[in-house]
């Protein structure tokens, strides 16, 4: 599994193409470099890149879960399919985005794609410079998810 580590500003062409950034490119596998599935977030206005290998690896847990017979289940199915599209990387490390995709989180020209863990936020740049906590609330949150007795944390 691929860990994206860093943030970085791009440019939406006219076509709706997005150069990856050379940093992701390198922190995959040699034989998953190409080809990705992008979706709409479910909690946040940000689309989200998966590595066809972390995409098969979420499918396979929703597989687990889900019964496509029973009503709730197909509906989540339903949703969670929407507006989800593969992508492939053409010759110049450029992904063509649907345009329909970049309208859902309003992203114009600019957009920051974020790496986070094993997958990659596309945020349009407006916003996310205002998604950021200030510094003690950062602290806070930390602190509540992360802390606790010692041997929590080194388990």
């Amino acid at each position: 599994m691929a860990t994206f580590i860093g943030d970085y500003t791009c440019k939406v062409d006219v076509k709706g193409r997005i150069i990856l950034p050379m940093a992701f490119k390198k922190q995959m596998p040699a034989d998953a470099r190409d080809h990705f599935v992008v979706r709409k977030d479910i909690f946040e206005n940000c689309l989200v890149l998966y590595s066809i290998e972390d995409w098969n690896r979420q499918i396979e847990k929703i597989r687990k879960r889900i019964n496509p017979y029973n009503r709730e289940h197909n509906k989540f199915l339903r949703n969670f399919f929407m507006g989800t599209a593969e992508l492939t990387l053409d010759n110049n490390n450029r992904m063509l985005i649907p345009r329909r995709l970049l309208d859902m989180i309003n992203a114009q020209k600019d957009v920051v794609l974020a790496g986070q863990d094993g997958r990659i936020e596309i945020w349009a740049a407006d916003i996310y410079e205002q998604i950021a906590l200030p510094a003690d609330e950062f602290a806070n949150l930390a602190e509540k998810l992360m802390g606790g007795t010692n041997n929590e944390a080194e388990e």
